[in-house]
């Protein structure tokens, strides 16, 4: 468990402080233990594509597995105090804190899973203080991630099966983010990873040779790699741009042949600067004359799934690109925007209250019910995705109406296959879900992307595909707008 080998001490302070304050008010009025639903989805797929892959969803089972306040957080929080010079919680609620064990019931979208606007991606149920106390975390743990995901599924799709390495750790937001950045990328796609800790944490394979300054250290570029080549025999990929980027590759090639002749074999170079395209072609020339054709192309600058299909598409001869800032910042969209809003709230043998959070932006208007998400599929191909409430009987035909535009409508064939998206992770606040594995998430995401039209992966004006509410849900979410809105309605 990777938390609980990077965090010494209860991570349950790790939340914004009106979590608490909402908490301890419902805790005063009352409140507190009515069961709620909140539910966790973002607005707008990332890098203007089409798409987006759940990532993140480990991060939080571990969490949750550990979740609880210590005695140390509540003596922090008794110190805690309001304009009054008061303290800011009473010494109840903070015994309240330490008693209560977490009792939700969880369900969530797997890891790997390709998802869309206004799924959600979480659904929360359980006491309404519960619900509210663990919104940061999880919208910090799912927000990220998912991004990174997305990021290198689009990348690795510009590399048209090419192997691509992560190489963000030097670049990435601090410790934290390295280390999920790591984790994300491979899930999307990447095959290894330069974060060393990563590579433990998350058994993702690791790669590596030397920087420039190793070159550097030495007064001939041709014996800084001999050098390399005695001391790594098994590990040679040299990186040749450190004066003069072809002639390099020669020095390369002759130290390639030295290397064989103590019965080991160049792994390949490395191009960091200058013109990728024209270096690659040149390099692969030196290479493939020099009796070396299984020796790979390796590129790094800056690169993104832009500069990777234009290098594509001028013939690059690149066979395997490190990619490090522009995946491990999620360049250039530093966010996914995610969000956790209450849909549902009852207080004991009462029926739900349905609840819509309204704005003069339709995008943000929320979705009532207890919500599920049902995924069509036609043959080998997914064709749509029902948003539904569960506590609603479904219809005989199943009819979808877009959130954002009502005139998009759509009729699903329910005789076709179908997959219900959210599964149980917690019930009582027990786990009753199994991580998968790394490779077990990325091989689910490689099959959810195949199941696509090519369309909704395309990287410019990509295909929107169908998602849409529940035809009587979305008539129930319109009365309640109206209702909020104070519109009198005709019976």
């Amino acid at each position: 468990m990777s938390i609980s080998k990077l965090y010494e001490h209860s991570l349950s302070l790790l939340t914004d402080l009106y979590q608490l304050t909402m908490a301890y008010g419902y805790w005063k009025t009352g409140l507190s233990d009515q069961e709620a639903v909140f539910h966790l989805f973002y607005r707008k797929n990332p890098f203007k594509g089409g798409y987006a892959v759940a990532c993140g969803l480990g991060t939080v089972v571990e969490y949750l597995s550990q979740y609880g306040f210590s005695d140390d957080d509540l003596a922090y929080l008794a110190t805690l105090g309001g304009n009054d010079g008061k303290p800011l919680f009473e010494e109840g609620f903070l015994d309240y804190l330490r008693d209560t064990p977490f009792s939700c019931d969880i369900d969530a979208v797997p890891e790997g899973t390709v998802v869309f606007p206004h799924e959600p991606l979480i659904r929360i149920r359980g006491p309404l203080i519960q619900g509210q106390l663990i919104e940061t975390p999880l919208l910090n743990m799912m927000n990220f991630q998912t991004l990174i995901a997305t990021k290198s599924a689009r990348i690795c799709q510009a590399a048209e099966g090419d192997p691509v390495l992560e190489f963000g750790l030097r670049r990435a937001q601090g410790i934290d983010g390295a280390l999920a950045a790591s984790r994300s990328a491979f899930v999307g796609g990447c095959d290894a990873t330069s974060n060393v800790l990563a590579g433990k944490l998350y058994d993702i394979p690791v790669k590596g040779t030397h920087a420039h300054s190793w070159v550097m250290c030495f007064d001939d570029e041709m014996e800084s790699f001999k050098a390399y080549a005695k001391a790594m025999p098994n590990n040679c990929v040299f990186l040749v741009d450190t004066y003069d980027t072809v002639e390099g590759v020669r020095k390369a090639v002759e130290v390639g042949k030295w290397l064989r002749q103590q019965g080991h074999e160049m792994v390949g170079v490395r191009l960091d600067s200058g013109d990728l395209a024209y270096l690659s072609i040149e390099s692969r020339k030196i290479l493939d004359e020099g009796g070396f054709p299984d020796a790979v192309v390796v590129a790094s600058n800056d690169l993104s799934e832009t500069v990777i299909t234009s290098l594509k598409s001028q013939g690059a001869t690149i066979g395997m690109w490190g990619v490090g800032t522009k995946l491990a910042t999620a360049y250039d969209q530093p966010a996914l925007g995610g969000v956790y809003k209450l849909s549902a709230i009852r207080g004991p043998k009462e029926e739900w209250k349905y609840k819509v959070k309204l704005s003069e932006q339709a995008i943000k208007v929320s979705n009532p019910g207890v919500l599920q998400i049902r995924r069509y599929k036609k043959g080998s191909e997914f064709v749509a995705d029902a948003i539904y409430d569960t506590e609603t009987p479904l219809p005989a035909t199943m009819k979808l109406v877009d959130p954002m535009d009502f005139t998009r409508q759509r009729v699903v064939d329910t005789e076709n296959e179908y997959e219900d998206l959210l599964v149980p992770i917690y019930r009582e606040g027990k786990q009753v879900y199994t991580n998968p594995s790394l490779q077990q998430i990325r091989a689910r995401r490689e099959a959810q992307l195949a199941a696509f039209h090519q369309g909704v992966r395309r990287f410019v004006n990509p295909h929107q595909y169908p998602v849409g509410l529940e035809r009587g849900l979305h008539e129930f979410k319109m009365k309640l707008i109206m209702q909020a809105r104070g519109v009198e309605q005709e019976d």
